[in-house]
């Protein structure tokens, strides 16, 4: 690992949960926590993902990772019925809009019971290192999450600082992760595709691409 800053969890507590997205996204953050000695969990709930395929490919890099360093993942129930009836009216509103919101709100919460079930005073996540992401709108999801318990803090740390952003991609084409290529749920699919049918694209085909690919 290359030396970067050393950071300090709130409240100097040396043990956290982490809320994964995917292996890409929480590389980066798994090294940094690991070289400033911060023992975690990974926490993997993401029932936004669609199709079941595409989400079994995720967790399974991120399990593989996680196990590089010998790290506990937690893997949560997939649930993909409650996050289409959570968001349900919300189908087209835009990327960072409404739906992206509840979807944020949903993984959080179930993210901060959690925590506050299995002695967790801090979480965080890996969702807003992505440029793709506004990481307010993140913050604010897992700030409202956390004060559902007194005992438990969000760590809204940015993880884009220090070239963070630059070295998530590194990692990602050293690993040889999986490249997903579109957020996740089955509104961002139908956008992205129809995005690339405009371009003259051909549809995603998931399972195929991969970070360090040569073409």
């Amino acid at each position: 690992m290359s030396e970067r800053l050393i950071l300090s969890a709130p409240n100097g507590e040396k043990r956290i949960l982490l809320h994964s997205c995917c292996a890409p996204c929480s590389g980066e953050i798994m090294e940094m926590l690991l070289e400033s000695n911060i023992e975690y969990s990974i926490l993997f709930y993401n029932p936004n993902i669609h199709p079941f395929e595409e989400y079994e490919i995720r967790k399974e890099e991120n399990k593989r990772f996680a196990k590089k360093y010998n790290v506990s993942f937690v893997d949560v129930d997939y649930d993909m019925e409650n996050w289409f009836e959570r968001t349900k009216g919300m189908e087209f509103e835009p990327e960072r809009g409404t739906r992206c919101t509840e979807c944020f709100n949903m993984r959080f919460e179930r993210t901060a019971l959690f925590a506050h079930e299995n002695g967790f005073k801090v979480f965080t996540s890996s969702m807003g290192i992505s440029r793709w992401k506004d990481m307010k709108q993140v913050n604010k999801s897992g700030l409202r999450a956390a004060q559902n318990y007194p005992d438990l803090t969000y760590w809204d740390y940015n993880w884009r600082k220090k070239g963070g952003s630059q070295r998530m991609i590194e990692i990602a084409k050293q690993a040889h992760f999986y490249q997903q290529e579109y957020c996740g749920c089955v509104h961002s699919l139908r956008n992205t595709n129809q995005r690339r049918k405009e371009q003259g694209r051909e549809p995603i085909k998931m399972g195929e691409k991969s970070y360090g690919d040569t073409v």
